[in-house]
């Protein structure tokens, strides 16, 4: 058996194969330890292994074509010398035709003719090489080439499994849309993760050991270049073995891995590069193609109803619009409102949600003095997502953010409203404002955008790959508001902090944790140091006393649980503060992050037309109170203590979510609850299909 397995002409594909099967069971296994709480049974734990295994397999039948391929078309050529010329003459002709005519028109691509040329001149070169070489030599330039492709594959195998594991150690998860966003933003990303491990020490690990396991495996790959074997049946073998990425490709869902209850087993169960391909090609979800639907006229009318309050007014009798008037009996406030949108705030950082670490203790005292939002909840677990709710107050499509998408400009949004009334609306952001797309999404819903690029290098306290410590984008703000304060106009002015972010990194001798321990609770604290510094420095400027402060989070530092959607991740604070215009006080109200931006147009008092799905909390019945939360393709409703979750592929279930824990227990649907739910999520989609939330 041993024989006929590794001693041919595949030999390297087998072992390929059982490399990658080891490696990825190695892989699910670290992540299973490393983690916390998981709460997988026996059953689920077995469960995820074997589901595991076909995952990997489909994988590893890709991984492996390269080699087929190479395997397949190999013949025996190249040993017989009197073959070696004319191939070698043949390859030489190739290169004068190239560089001589217009076979490959060098205008259509330069790059691509180039590239044409110096592989055939390398082929070239090689048979010359080898036309002069006993055969001993050709057959060792042969092992050479599949032994170097082998090792360079195993490096490949062994950075994928680390770069799994970094993944989730920072989401509980394996790859999705953010894994596929990172290919975007290298620099950053890469950056990232230089400054929070020592890759020189563990990439010097992976190239040893691929090194190690390609010595190791050496006969076996000295056998695919010995053994004959002939085109018959190396081709009935190859045709064999390319049948199964195509049946993958046909036939292997992703909802097989959704096997249990709890999310980590779930999710241990997928293979994260089977994961990334997922994300990659399901960039945009169609919502009536994968979801639960209702008729369109129904929808609207379950929305429209959801939307109709004591000081609101439809304009048109239009089935499909949710365009109103939004008015107030009391005289408008042309206040100014500085938005600070904080990274991965989670609610349950703060001393009012239960911490005891003392890591905000400016905003815990803040919180007594301001409009302290208690039972706020995050659109999703992304910034843009965060940043997508805080401007365009619109429930989470599935997919990517629109923050994202093309086609995102001159979008009814609180700085489109603002703009009408007469504010300058600016976007400030502490690193470079092409990271997801927020240059384009801002300047193109007419924001001033203003990075890091419009700060000096000398006036940079600290730094690092994702942009300049909170205290110097603060400061780079305080110069922006007092600018706008001299024009006389009032301002919208929205801040992006960056700082409670890996590696975790700020100045020294700011607080009591080093930033040597480079820890997400040193950053945490930082933060809110930076956001107490510039309060402190604001209080002293002119314009303070008619500014209204909203400190609200993107999102959760983590998201992750044993269900699909734990409230608990999703669980921010918000603080609005105006010492001289509001009267401090605990809001229990439920609120959407996409409550926000019309809540704050409600303290202003603007009479304004909107287009918005959020509503001000402030003055909304608490039975028309709800809240959104997702990730890229579950859909969270969360009202009166129900969670529906609406799910591909047009699967809906409804839960009891236990807002201490995040755990969730199945209940039966409520048929009023689950056709809001679809309204919302439908009718958004509708909206943006039709280009009917424009400005």
């Amino acid at each position: 058996m041993y024989n006929k397995l590794f001693r041919n002409r595949y030999s390297i594909i087998w072992v390929t194969i059982g490399l990658y099967l080891i490696l990825s069971a190695v892989t699910r296994l670290g992540l299973l330890m490393i983690t916390k709480s998981s709460g997988i049974t026996l059953g689920q734990f077995t469960g995820l292994f074997f589901i595991g295994f076909l995952y990997d397999l489909a994988v590893a039948s890709f991984i492996v074509i390269p080699f087929l391929l190479h395997l397949w078309f190999q013949n025996d050529f190249i040993y017989k010398k009197k073959l070696l010329l004319p191939t070698s003459l043949f390859f030489a002709v190739l290169i004068s035709l190239l560089l001589f005519t217009n076979i490959v028109p060098k205008d259509f691509s330069p790059q691509l003719h180039m590239a044409v040329v110096i592989y055939i001149a390398l082929r070239w070169a090689i048979y010359v090489f080898l036309y002069f070489m006993p055969v001993r030599i050709r057959q060792r330039w042969r092992t050479g080439t599949l032994f170097v492709g082998f090792t360079f594959l195993t490096f490949l195998l062994l950075i994928n499994a680390v770069s799994e594991w970094v993944f989730w150690q920072e989401f509980s998860s394996r790859y999705n849309f953010i894994a596929v966003d990172y290919l975007v933003y290298t620099t950053e990303v890469l950056g990232n993760i230089m400054e929070s491990y020592p890759m020189g020490k563990i990439l010097s690990v992976i190239v040893l050991t691929a090194i190690g396991i390609a010595f190791m495996s050496r006969h076996l790959v000295r056998n695919s270049v010995g053994q004959s074997l002939s085109f018959k049946k190396r081709s009935i073998l190859a045709a064999s073995l390319l049948t199964l990425p195509v049946l993958v490709a046909i036939g292997l869902p992703q909802k097989w891995r959704q096997f249990s209850k709890n999310e980590y087993a779930n999710s241990l169960a997928g293979n994260g590069m089977f994961e990334f391909a997922i994300a990659f090609t399901q960039n945009e979800l169609n919502f009536y193609q994968f979801y639960q639907t209702l008729p369109d006229e129904t929808a609207f009318n379950i929305l429209r109803g959801q939307l109709q309050l004591p000081n609101t007014r439809f304009t048109s009798n239009d089935p499909f619009s949710i365009e109103r008037e939004i008015t107030h009996s009391e005289p408008e406030r042309k206040l100014n409102v500085v938005l600070i949108s904080v990274e991965s705030l989670s609610g349950s950082f703060m001393k009012a949600f239960g911490n005891q670490a003392v890591i905000t203790p400016y905003l815990d005292s803040l919180a007594a003095h301001s409009l302290f939002f208690n039972n706020l909840y995050a659109s999703g677990t992304r910034t843009v997502r965060g940043l997508e709710a805080l401007s365009l107050s619109i429930p989470p499509t599935p997919g990517q953010s629109i923050v994202k998408r093309p086609d995102n400009g001159k979008m009814f949004s609180l700085g489109s409203v603002l703009r009408s009334k007469g504010y300058t609306t600016q976007y400030i952001y502490g690193g470079y404002s092409y990271f997801d797309n927020m240059q384009t999404f801002f300047s193109g819903n007419g924001y001033t955008v203003i990075d890091r690029s419009a700060i000096k290098p000398k006036d940079v306290h600290y730094e690092n790959i994702w942009g300049v410590a909170d205290e110097d984008l603060f400061t780079l703000a305080l110069h922006t508001l007092d600018s706008n304060a001299a024009t006389g106009k009032p301002f919208f002015t929205q801040v992006m902090t960056v700082s409670n972010h890996r590696p975790y990194t700020y100045p020294d001798g700011r607080i009591d944790i080093p930033p040597t321990t480079q820890s997400r609770e040193g950053a945490v604290k930082y933060t809110d140091y930076a956001i107490n510094k510039f309060l402190k420095e604001a209080q002293t400027k002119p314009w303070f006393d008619n500014t209204v402060f909203v400190i609200v989070s993107d999102h959760c530092a983590g998201s992750a649980g044993s269900v699909e959607l734990p409230v608990t991740g999703y669980h921010i604070p918000m603080l609005i503060y105006a010492p001289k215009i509001l009267q401090p006080r605990m809001v229990n109200d439920l609120t959407a992050q996409i409550d926000v931006a019309p809540t704050i147009l409600g303290i202003l008092r603007l009479n304004y037309k909107s287009k918005f799905f959020g509503q001000d909390v402030l003055n909304t019945p608490v039975d028309r109170q709800r809240a959104f939360i997702s990730t890229y393709q579950g859909l969270g409703y969360l009202r009166n203590g129900k969670l529906v979750i609406q799910s591909p592929v047009k699967t809906i279930r409804q839960f009891t979510p236990d807002f201490a824990t995040g755990n969730a227990n199945a209940t039966p649907q409520e048929d009023s609850l689950v056709k809001q739910a679809i309204a919302y999520y439908q009718c958004t989609s509708w909206l943006l299909k039709h280009k009917k939330q424009s400005e």
